[in-house]
């Protein structure tokens, strides 16, 4: 048995099983990979790492095992879950997520099935049903993976710690005390009120800290270095969860040109300007935004560079994460029958629509250039005026 101090939770305690998982070296990789990316250039708390994280989940998983009433074997084995669940995360989470053809869960499934963490997991468990859970399927699978998971809980109280914003503050005991796991994971109606506040934080901390504008200035500098890196085999796409954050910033730091050139900008904080920008609810049909093809955005992209001027690799559109909020249909046992969070509360109804307001298409160039971009036609360019249809841009 192993004591973890966590700033979060407070005490955390590991078996002798959890603790041989917790020293392989795939998850003591998550060490070295931040929480949150970039984000300390914004926030400078905003340090803590995947491995907290994991941790925590392991803590929150392990919590909701207990108020559903599972068994011994089966709260351990979603500890388990929820230790591995971020194994395949690259250097910065999620920012160079943004530029693979997989996802982390991909990549997780990936370390497990080939990397001594099988043999570890088959002394006590099923390797491919560990993989399942993460994955979201079977019955186990929604509190890994679901619309009010484990996961979820810990980065949101965990992210709001760290960076200082208080949004995401909410009741998790009160949430996990009204739980109950059927074919899916029901919220009593005594939780109505604590998924409310969930919801809330979640879409108040996208503004804030997950979508802020100068971080997602940082990430789109980033990624677009990283795809630069993959293009020149210096680095492989599929390998990414063996490298961390210091890995992928040192080998930046070895190029010459352009890559050199990012990771300078982001060492010293010479981010790229924001010149402008056009909100998604301003738009006939937000959703059509993320169907826009990558050759049409750099298309348009040169052709800004050239008129304006700047370099071609330092004019960036970008467009904002899809803002799901899958917890409006999260299910509340209400008057005899279940129905969705979205049904019963005006409050999270409204948000269907407002969840457009915050998130926007911007357009980045050098800080050099943003006197030329002040009378320059952005709107007859990317064609987004409030008078056409975002689907003559698809």
């Amino acid at each position: 048995m192993k004591i973890i101090r966590d700033s979060v939770h407070g005490n955390l305690y590991l078996d002798d099983f959890e603790i041989k998982l917790t020293d392989t070296p795939q998850i003591q990789r998550l060490r070295r990979v931040k929480q949150l990316g970039f984000t300390s250039l914004v926030y400078p708390g905003a340090n803590h790492s995947r491995f907290e994280h994991s941790i925590g989940t392991m803590h929150t998983a392990s919590m909701i095992a207990e108020s559903v009433g599972l068994n011994d074997h089966e709260k351990k084995m979603l500890r388990i879950c929820a230790l591995l669940h971020d194994t395949g995360h690259g250097p910065f989470s999620h920012v160079s997520e943004g530029v693979l053809d997989t996802t982390h869960e991909y990549l997780t499934s990936k370390v497990i099935e080939e990397t001594e963490i099988k043999d570890i997991i088959s002394e006590k468990f099923d390797p491919q049903e560990i993989i399942d859970i993460i994955n979201g399927k079977g019955r186990f699978g929604q509190v890994m993976s679901g619309e009010l998971d484990a996961d979820r809980m810990d980065y949101l109280v965990r992210d709001s710690y760290y960076t200082g914003v208080a949004y995401g503050t909410i009741d998790i005991e009160r949430l996990i005390h009204s739980m109950k796991l059927e074919d899916n994971l029901i919220i009593g109606s005594k939780g109505v009120h604590a998924a409310e506040s969930a919801l809330i934080a979640r879409y108040q901390m996208y503004p804030s800290v997950y979508q802020h504008h100068t971080t997602r200035i940082i990430n789109s500098m980033f990624r677009r270095c990283m795809k630069w890196l993959f293009e020149s085999g210096k680095i492989h796409p599929e390998k990414i969860y063996l490298y961390d954050d210091a890995d992928i910033v040192s080998i930046a730091r070895a190029q010459k040109g352009r890559v050199k050139d990012v990771i300078n900008r982001l060492d010293n904080r010479d981010l790229l300007k924001s010149v402008y920008s056009i909100k998604l609810s301003d738009l006939e049909e937000p959703r059509d935004v993320f169907k826009i093809k990558d050759s049409k955005i750099k298309k348009i992209e040169m052709e800004i560079a050239e008129d304006l001027g700047s370099p071609p690799d330092f004019t960036i559109i970008d467009i904002p994460e899809y803002p799901f909020f899958n917890e409006m249909s999260t299910l509340i046992a209400y008057e005899g029958e279940y129905v969705k969070l979205s049904e019963i509360s005006s409050l999270v109804n409204a948000l269907k629509n407002v969840r457009f307001n915050y998130a926007d298409i911007a357009i980045y160039i050098p800080e050099e250039y943003t006197d030329k971009a002040s009378d320059f036609p952005f709107d007859s360019y990317i064609e987004l005026t409030m008078q056409k249809n975002i689907r003559d841009w698809l």
